[in-house]
């Protein structure tokens, strides 16, 4: 049985995934790091209240086989650029550095459908920079996950989602062949596929975009 570690679990993905992996027979344990207190008990469960700014504090508790990252904001939500890149591409980088150094075998990603570092589109751009940067990383594992508009309940509102939900269920019939991947996925998909994906155990780096996180989500 393995040990999962998770940054994220407090978000919409993070969430349903941290449900998946206590409720898994395949991790004897579960490793989560956050700012704050999910308010979840669970004898598999071991929550790191942590400053993230602060390494050196929480370097020597990355020690397992998976790692899940699913943290993630915009950057509407984090007030600049300039924060929403720490989120979204500092503290990853930071982890997965940590991570590699204490041979964990796994290092798995929530991104975003369209990532590229070369797009002009800031959000897509910091997205594809974060998975360049895993491309030259050397775990066993790189799973890179590209969802298209995520859907399912979060703390905050966030008005493309709810525009995007409702789309969805007027004009289904619209998601097919090409536009397929582009269909708005709920959450709790991403969150199966993402777990299904850890038992997998391929080698080297791989993209899993939305179409195929919705069939092994729902499989």
């Amino acid at each position: 049985m393995k040990t999962a570690l998770v940054i994220g679990s407090t978000g919409l993905i993070g969430s349903y995934l941290l449900t998946e992996l206590l409720e898994s027979d395949q991790y004897s344990h579960v490793i989560t790091f956050s700012k704050r207190d999910t308010g979840i008990k669970h004898p598999k469960l071991k929550q790191h209240i942590i400053d993230f700014d602060q390494p050196e504090s929480y370097k020597e508790l990355v020690v397992g086989d998976d790692f899940f990252c699913t943290i993630g904001t915009t950057i509407k939500q984090a007030g600049s650029q300039k924060a929403f890149r720490k989120v979204d591409y500092e503290y990853p980088k930071q982890f997965a550095e940590i991570a590699s150094q204490n041979k964990v075998k796994q290092f798995l990603i929530i991104s975003s459908l369209r990532a590229d570092a070369n797009s002009s589109n800031f959000y897509l751009k910091t997205k594809g920079e974060i998975q360049d940067y895993l491309r030259t990383s050397d775990f066993e594992t790189i799973a890179v996950l590209q969802p298209s508009l995520l859907l399912g309940n979060r703390n905050e509102f966030r008005l493309a989602e709810k525009i995007g939900g409702l789309f969805m269920k007027m004009l289904p019939f619209l998601f097919f062949g090409n536009l397929k991947k582009h269909k708005p996925i709920e959450g709790k998909i991403v969150a199966k596929a993402l777990f299904k994906i850890a038992q997998q155990k391929h080698k080297g780096f791989k993209i899993y975009e939305s179409a195929l996180l919705q069939e092994m989500g729902e499989s």
